[in-house]
Protein backbone atom coordinates (compact mmCIF):
# COMPACT_ATOMS: atom_id res chain seq x y z
CA UNK A 1 0.00 0.00 0.00
CA UNK A 2 1.23 3.46 -1.00
CA UNK A 3 2.71 5.63 2.14
CA UNK A 4 -0.51 8.16 2.46
CA UNK A 5 1.70 10.26 4.97
CA UNK A 6 3.56 11.33 1.64
CA UNK A 7 0.34 12.99 -0.03
CA UNK A 8 1.15 16.53 2.02
CA UNK A 9 -2.09 18.38 3.16
CA UNK A 10 -0.45 21.41 0.75
CA UNK A 11 -1.01 19.46 -2.07
CA UNK A 12 -3.80 20.95 -4.84
CA UNK A 13 -5.82 20.55 -8.04
CA UNK A 14 -7.55 22.90 -9.96
CA UNK A 15 -9.06 24.28 -6.99
CA UNK A 16 -6.00 24.91 -5.15
CA UNK A 17 -7.87 23.70 -1.72
CA UNK A 18 -5.43 22.31 0.71
CA UNK A 19 -6.31 18.77 2.20
CA UNK A 20 -8.67 17.88 -0.55
CA UNK A 21 -6.36 15.91 -2.33
CA UNK A 22 -5.26 14.01 0.62
CA UNK A 23 -8.42 13.45 1.85
CA UNK A 24 -8.82 11.57 -1.98
CA UNK A 25 -6.38 9.87 -1.57
CA UNK A 26 -6.68 8.18 2.01
CA UNK A 27 -9.83 7.12 1.23
CA UNK A 28 -8.40 5.88 -2.16
CA UNK A 29 -5.46 3.46 0.06
CA UNK A 30 -8.27 2.63 2.42
CA UNK A 31 -6.21 4.22 5.07
CA UNK A 32 -8.21 4.15 8.14
CA UNK A 33 -6.01 5.16 10.84
CA UNK A 34 -5.41 8.59 8.77
CA UNK A 35 -8.93 8.62 8.28
CA UNK A 36 -9.68 8.92 11.67
CA UNK A 37 -6.67 11.63 12.51
CA UNK A 38 -8.18 13.27 9.71
CA UNK A 39 -11.43 13.55 10.51
CA UNK A 40 -12.20 16.96 11.71
CA UNK A 41 -10.14 18.50 9.32
CA UNK A 42 -12.45 16.48 6.38
CA UNK A 43 -15.66 17.32 8.09
CA UNK A 44 -14.70 20.95 8.40
CA UNK A 45 -13.31 20.91 4.86
CA UNK A 46 -16.51 19.64 3.33
CA UNK A 47 -18.58 22.22 5.57
CA UNK A 48 -16.69 24.99 4.30
CA UNK A 49 -17.62 23.86 1.02
CA UNK A 50 -21.53 23.43 1.97
CA UNK A 51 -20.96 19.43 1.50
CA UNK A 52 -21.82 16.91 4.33
CA UNK A 53 -19.18 14.64 5.69
CA UNK A 54 -21.40 11.40 4.67
CA UNK A 55 -22.50 12.81 1.61
CA UNK A 56 -18.67 13.31 0.58
CA UNK A 57 -17.16 9.63 2.32
CA UNK A 58 -20.63 7.90 0.29
CA UNK A 59 -19.50 9.38 -3.08
CA UNK A 60 -15.84 8.54 -2.33
CA UNK A 61 -15.92 4.94 -0.85
CA UNK A 62 -19.32 3.98 -3.73
CA UNK A 63 -17.81 5.33 -6.94
CA UNK A 64 -14.11 5.20 -6.43
CA UNK A 65 -13.22 8.43 -8.97
CA UNK A 66 -9.90 9.90 -9.86
CA UNK A 67 -8.87 13.05 -7.80
CA UNK A 68 -9.93 14.83 -10.80
CA UNK A 69 -13.58 13.63 -10.98
CA UNK A 70 -13.20 14.03 -7.16
CA UNK A 71 -12.66 17.45 -8.23
CA UNK A 72 -15.59 17.92 -10.76
CA UNK A 73 -18.04 16.63 -8.06
CA UNK A 74 -16.74 18.88 -5.72
CA UNK A 75 -17.71 21.86 -8.06
CA UNK A 76 -21.05 20.79 -8.99
CA UNK A 77 -21.98 20.08 -5.52
CA UNK A 78 -20.30 22.80 -3.31
CA UNK A 79 -22.27 25.55 -3.18
CA UNK A 80 -20.48 27.60 -1.05
CA UNK A 81 -17.40 27.00 -2.87
CA UNK A 82 -15.47 30.32 -3.58
CA UNK A 83 -12.51 32.37 -3.84
CA UNK A 84 -12.92 33.96 -0.16
CA UNK A 85 -13.94 30.07 1.23
CA UNK A 86 -10.57 28.89 -0.56
CA UNK A 87 -8.28 31.65 0.82
CA UNK A 88 -9.50 31.28 4.62
CA UNK A 89 -9.70 27.33 4.69
CA UNK A 90 -6.15 27.50 2.88
CA UNK A 91 -5.07 30.55 5.62
CA UNK A 92 -6.46 28.07 8.69
CA UNK A 93 -3.77 25.01 6.91
CA UNK A 94 -0.73 27.68 7.43
CA UNK A 95 -1.72 29.47 10.46
CA UNK A 96 -1.75 32.60 7.94
CA UNK A 97 -4.10 36.11 9.01
CA UNK A 98 -7.96 36.18 7.95
CA UNK A 99 -8.65 38.32 4.88
CA UNK A 100 -10.37 41.47 5.19
CA UNK A 101 -13.42 40.19 4.10
CA UNK A 102 -13.46 37.31 6.92
CA UNK A 103 -11.95 39.72 9.42
CA UNK A 104 -14.74 42.47 8.86
CA UNK A 105 -17.35 39.48 9.32
CA UNK A 106 -15.91 38.02 11.96
CA UNK A 107 -15.80 42.04 13.81
CA UNK A 108 -19.37 42.57 12.46
CA UNK A 109 -20.36 39.06 14.47
CA UNK A 110 -18.40 40.41 17.71
CA UNK A 111 -20.20 43.37 17.63
CA UNK A 112 -23.30 42.53 17.80
CA UNK A 113 -25.66 41.71 21.04
CA UNK A 114 -24.77 38.91 23.51
CA UNK A 115 -27.55 36.37 22.62
CA UNK A 116 -27.16 34.40 25.35
CA UNK A 117 -27.64 36.36 28.70
CA UNK A 118 -26.24 35.40 32.12
CA UNK A 119 -28.95 32.88 32.94
CA UNK A 120 -28.24 31.36 29.93
CA UNK A 121 -24.53 30.59 30.18
CA UNK A 122 -25.13 29.72 33.68
CA UNK A 123 -27.39 26.80 32.68
CA UNK A 124 -25.31 25.68 30.09
CA UNK A 125 -22.44 25.96 32.95
CA UNK A 126 -25.04 23.02 35.16
CA UNK A 127 -26.55 21.63 32.38
CA UNK A 128 -24.61 21.39 29.56
CA UNK A 129 -27.67 22.79 27.31
CA UNK A 130 -29.14 25.40 26.38
CA UNK A 131 -32.32 27.05 24.08
CA UNK A 132 -32.04 29.91 21.81
CA UNK A 133 -35.49 30.88 21.33
CA UNK A 134 -36.66 32.49 18.31
CA UNK A 135 -33.29 31.71 16.68
CA UNK A 136 -34.79 32.31 13.18
CA UNK A 137 -37.39 34.12 11.71
CA UNK A 138 -40.53 32.70 11.34
CA UNK A 139 -40.33 32.75 7.58
CA UNK A 140 -36.62 31.50 7.39
CA UNK A 141 -37.96 28.36 10.22
CA UNK A 142 -40.84 27.98 7.58
CA UNK A 143 -39.07 27.93 4.20
CA UNK A 144 -36.99 24.95 5.69
CA UNK A 145 -39.36 22.55 6.87
CA UNK A 146 -41.54 22.94 3.19
CA UNK A 147 -38.01 22.05 1.78
CA UNK A 148 -37.92 18.68 3.86
CA UNK A 149 -41.79 18.08 2.98
CA UNK A 150 -40.82 18.55 -0.48
CA UNK A 151 -37.56 17.00 -0.51
CA UNK A 152 -39.26 13.48 1.07
CA UNK A 153 -42.37 13.84 -1.36
CA UNK A 154 -45.03 14.37 1.32
CA UNK A 155 -47.60 16.73 2.39
CA UNK A 156 -48.82 17.88 5.85
CA UNK A 157 -52.29 16.29 5.61
CA UNK A 158 -51.46 13.20 4.12
CA UNK A 159 -50.50 11.07 6.86
CA UNK A 160 -50.35 8.46 3.99
CA UNK A 161 -47.43 10.11 2.90
CA UNK A 162 -45.73 10.14 5.76
CA UNK A 163 -43.89 7.46 5.68
CA UNK A 164 -41.29 4.99 3.82
CA UNK A 165 -39.40 7.87 3.19
CA UNK A 166 -35.87 7.53 4.24
CA UNK A 167 -33.82 4.90 4.82
CA UNK A 168 -31.60 6.57 7.62
CA UNK A 169 -33.97 6.32 10.48
CA UNK A 170 -35.18 9.63 11.24
CA UNK A 171 -32.05 11.62 8.89
CA UNK A 172 -33.53 13.46 5.67
CA UNK A 173 -30.31 13.08 3.41
CA UNK A 174 -30.96 17.44 2.17
CA UNK A 175 -28.21 19.25 2.70
CA UNK A 176 -27.72 21.88 -0.31
CA UNK A 177 -30.48 23.71 -0.37
CA UNK A 178 -30.90 27.85 -0.70
CA UNK A 179 -33.32 28.03 2.89
CA UNK A 180 -31.20 25.30 4.82
CA UNK A 181 -28.15 27.44 4.22
CA UNK A 182 -29.94 30.92 4.76
CA UNK A 183 -30.34 29.46 8.79
CA UNK A 184 -27.23 28.31 8.55
CA UNK A 185 -26.17 32.06 7.67
CA UNK A 186 -28.29 33.17 10.54
CA UNK A 187 -26.33 36.04 13.06
CA UNK A 188 -28.15 35.04 16.28
CA UNK A 189 -27.05 31.42 15.45
CA UNK A 190 -23.42 31.89 15.12
CA UNK A 191 -23.55 34.84 18.21
CA UNK A 192 -24.83 32.20 20.43
CA UNK A 193 -22.51 29.77 19.28
CA UNK A 194 -19.77 32.17 19.31
CA UNK A 195 -20.29 33.02 23.39
CA UNK A 196 -19.63 29.36 24.30
CA UNK A 197 -16.65 29.06 22.17
CA UNK A 198 -15.47 32.13 23.27
CA UNK A 199 -14.28 32.78 19.20
CA UNK A 200 -16.36 33.65 16.41
CA UNK A 201 -13.71 32.35 14.05
CA UNK A 202 -15.99 29.04 13.91
CA UNK A 203 -16.97 27.14 10.93
CA UNK A 204 -20.80 25.99 10.58
CA UNK A 205 -21.24 22.67 9.92
CA UNK A 206 -23.22 20.90 6.35
CA UNK A 207 -25.47 18.44 7.86
CA UNK A 208 -28.27 17.06 7.25
CA UNK A 209 -32.34 17.22 8.49
CA UNK A 210 -34.98 15.16 10.37
CA UNK A 211 -38.11 14.17 10.05
CA UNK A 212 -39.87 11.83 12.36
CA UNK A 213 -43.49 10.96 12.26
CA UNK A 214 -45.72 9.71 14.85
CA UNK A 215 -45.78 6.52 15.55
CA UNK A 216 -48.49 3.26 14.57
CA UNK A 217 -48.87 -0.14 14.01
CA UNK A 218 -46.21 -1.28 11.85
CA UNK A 219 -43.85 1.64 12.32
CA UNK A 220 -41.50 1.03 15.21
CA UNK A 221 -39.89 3.62 17.25
CA UNK A 222 -36.56 3.83 14.61
CA UNK A 223 -34.19 5.47 16.92
CA UNK A 224 -31.54 6.89 16.99
CA UNK A 225 -31.59 6.32 20.68
CA UNK A 226 -29.43 7.58 23.57
CA UNK A 227 -25.90 7.81 22.06
CA UNK A 228 -22.53 9.78 21.94
CA UNK A 229 -21.07 11.17 18.94
CA UNK A 230 -17.61 11.88 20.49
CA UNK A 231 -14.69 9.90 21.13
CA UNK A 232 -15.21 8.36 24.74
CA UNK A 233 -11.53 7.71 24.98
CA UNK A 234 -11.37 11.80 25.52
CA UNK A 235 -13.89 12.31 27.92
CA UNK A 236 -12.92 16.12 28.94
CA UNK A 237 -12.96 17.28 25.30
CA UNK A 238 -15.33 19.75 24.40
CA UNK A 239 -17.32 20.62 21.38
CA UNK A 240 -20.90 21.50 20.68
CA UNK A 241 -23.93 20.15 18.98
CA UNK A 242 -27.31 21.79 17.92
CA UNK A 243 -30.62 21.27 16.66
CA UNK A 244 -33.33 23.84 15.31
CA UNK A 245 -36.74 22.58 15.63
CA UNK A 246 -38.61 23.87 12.14
CA UNK A 247 -42.23 22.32 14.06
CA UNK A 248 -43.19 23.08 17.24
CA UNK A 249 -42.22 19.69 19.18
CA UNK A 250 -43.53 18.70 22.86
CA UNK A 251 -41.86 16.19 24.94
CA UNK A 252 -43.62 13.61 23.58
CA UNK A 253 -43.08 14.13 20.32
CA UNK A 254 -39.79 12.43 19.34
CA UNK A 255 -38.09 15.53 20.73
CA UNK A 256 -34.27 15.90 21.54
CA UNK A 257 -33.78 14.13 24.68
CA UNK A 258 -30.48 14.70 26.74
CA UNK A 259 -29.10 13.75 29.96
CA UNK A 260 -28.75 17.09 31.70
CA UNK A 261 -25.50 17.88 33.51
CA UNK A 262 -23.62 14.87 32.11
CA UNK A 263 -20.87 16.17 31.03
CA UNK A 264 -19.74 17.35 34.58
CA UNK A 265 -19.93 12.98 35.52
CA UNK A 266 -18.81 11.88 32.11
CA UNK A 267 -15.54 10.77 33.08
CA UNK A 268 -15.65 9.20 36.21
CA UNK A 269 -18.97 7.12 34.77
CA UNK A 270 -16.62 5.81 32.29
CA UNK A 271 -14.04 4.58 35.04
CA UNK A 272 -16.51 2.96 37.12
CA UNK A 273 -17.51 0.86 33.92
CA UNK A 274 -16.31 -2.88 33.80
CA UNK A 275 -13.60 -2.98 31.18
CA UNK A 276 -16.02 -5.44 28.93
CA UNK A 277 -18.65 -2.85 29.09
CA UNK A 278 -19.51 -0.69 25.94
CA UNK A 279 -20.87 2.86 27.21
CA UNK A 280 -22.81 2.51 24.02
CA UNK A 281 -24.79 0.04 25.13
CA UNK A 282 -26.21 0.77 29.06
CA UNK A 283 -29.23 1.91 29.74
CA UNK A 284 -28.14 5.75 29.04
CA UNK A 285 -31.89 6.53 29.94
CA UNK A 286 -31.19 5.28 33.89
CA UNK A 287 -28.76 8.86 34.04
CA UNK A 288 -31.51 11.16 34.03
CA UNK A 289 -32.84 11.68 30.46
CA UNK A 290 -35.13 14.61 29.48
CA UNK A 291 -36.80 15.18 26.71
CA UNK A 292 -36.55 19.28 25.65
CA UNK A 293 -39.47 20.66 23.88
CA UNK A 294 -39.26 23.82 21.79
CA UNK A 295 -41.25 26.28 19.67
CA UNK A 296 -40.76 26.34 15.72
CA UNK A 297 -37.72 28.84 15.45
CA UNK A 298 -35.82 27.32 18.56
CA UNK A 299 -32.01 26.69 18.79
CA UNK A 300 -30.91 23.85 21.28
CA UNK A 301 -27.23 23.75 21.72
CA UNK A 302 -25.60 20.66 23.57
CA UNK A 303 -22.00 19.61 25.30
CA UNK A 304 -21.12 16.73 23.19
CA UNK A 305 -20.19 15.10 26.02
CA UNK A 306 -24.71 14.71 26.96
CA UNK A 307 -26.09 11.26 25.80
CA UNK A 308 -28.78 12.24 23.27
CA UNK A 309 -30.85 10.59 20.81
CA UNK A 310 -34.35 11.05 19.79
CA UNK A 311 -37.93 9.60 21.55
CA UNK A 312 -40.86 7.60 20.15
CA UNK A 313 -42.96 10.21 18.72
CA UNK A 314 -46.99 9.58 20.61
CA UNK A 315 -48.61 12.60 19.13
CA UNK A 316 -50.47 13.49 16.15
CA UNK A 317 -47.80 14.78 13.82
CA UNK A 318 -44.05 14.72 12.99
CA UNK A 319 -41.14 16.28 13.89
CA UNK A 320 -38.71 18.64 11.57
CA UNK A 321 -35.73 19.71 12.20
CA UNK A 322 -32.78 20.76 11.07
CA UNK A 323 -29.14 19.88 12.55
CA UNK A 324 -26.56 23.39 12.86
CA UNK A 325 -23.49 22.99 14.73
CA UNK A 326 -20.23 25.29 14.86
CA UNK A 327 -16.55 24.65 15.51
CA UNK A 328 -13.22 26.13 15.49
CA UNK A 329 -10.77 24.97 12.79
CA UNK A 330 -8.48 23.21 16.08
CA UNK A 331 -10.29 21.54 18.38
CA UNK A 332 -8.62 21.19 21.66
CA UNK A 333 -9.33 19.31 24.90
Amino acid sequence: MTDTSLVNIEDVGELNLYQLKRFWHTIQENNQSITHQDYHINRLLLSALGIGLHQGLFYLYTERPTFQQFELWIKHNAVLLSDEVVQRFNHAIVHAPLSKVTAEKFKFIDEHPDVLDRADLEHWQEFGYVVVKNAVSIEGGRAAEQAIWQHIQATPDEPSTWYGKNNSQIMVELIQHSALQHNRNNIKIHKAFSQLWGTTDLWCSADRCSFHPPQKAGYDFPGPDLHWDMDLNKPDSFCTQGILYLTDTSAEQGALTLVPGFQHKLQEWLTNLDKHQDPQQQDLHALGSKAIAAQAGDLIIWHHALPHGSRPNVTQQPRIAQYINFYPFNLKN
